[in-house]
């Protein structure tokens, strides 16, 4: 019988309080896929708030944002299927749970570090090595993070993926501090669609877009812009 995946997906509005708005706090318990915790939530009239980055937390996700999108990804739940002992055994061909929210974890860092030096760039910002180390840095120890938790022959085929995805995007972020130092990247100020449209990119983009479905799902799978 195939799986059925038990996912959450929520969409928060925040609006502008005005002075009379009647607006009351109270905390609560927060439950996402058997997983809990306290947050502050907010009551407007029929209105209820949460803090987005909280939800994250306690569902053991990752938040980025990229322009005026806000990415969330959540591992999912498994229902009606295996244990989750015999799911997460060395010889299952499923991810392991701990290696799926470091990667996901990963996945989140990663994005980080090249959405905003590819907004720097095409904004005409300066960029330079330790600015970029920063953010790369921070992928690094994410990476090694996910290595550690690697314990199953699906989890090292899903390491070498995102192994893969951190190793086109230090290359691409070098091309990128070489032509900054050149003074070669007013093409991209100049043109918004000319850095997306660049091979390199697309092949971060739709790597990284893969990575994130494979690792919420728990299934380990190919994918060409993944190699």
């Amino acid at each position: 019988m195939p799986k059925i995946m038990q996912c959450i997906f929520v969409l928060i509005l925040f609006f502008s309080q005005s002075a009379s708005a009647q607006v009351s706090e109270h905390f609560r318990t927060l439950v996402i896929n058997e997983n809990s915790g306290k947050v502050v939530v907010m009551q407007k009239g029929d209105q209820t708030y949460i803090d987005v980055r909280r939800l994250v937390q306690i569902a053991h996700g990752s938040i980025a944002y990229e322009g005026n999108r806000i990415v969330l990804t959540i591992v999912c739940s498994a229902v009606n299927g295996p244990a989750t002992e015999e799911m997460e055994s060395p010889t299952s061909s499923r991810l392991t749970r701990d290696f799926m929210k470091a990667g996901i974890e990963e996945i989140s860092l990663m994005r980080e570090w090249a959405s905003t030096l590819a907004n720097a760039v095409q904004n005409g910002y300066p960029v330079t090595d330790d600015w970029v180390a920063g953010y790369r840095g921070k992928a690094q120890t994410g990476l090694e993070l996910a290595s550690a938790a690697v314990s199953s022959s699906a989890d090292r085929d899903g390491f070498q993926m995102l192994k893969g995805e951190f190793e086109a995007i230090r290359e691409w972020s070098n091309r990128l501090l070489e032509a900054r130092k050149s003074m070669d990247t007013a093409k991209y100020s100049l043109s918004p669609g000319a850095l997306q449209g660049e091979p390199l990119s697309q092949k971060i983009v739709a790597c990284a877009r893969f990575l994130g479905q494979m690792l919420a799902s728990g299934n380990v799978q190919d994918d060409p812009a993944c190699q």
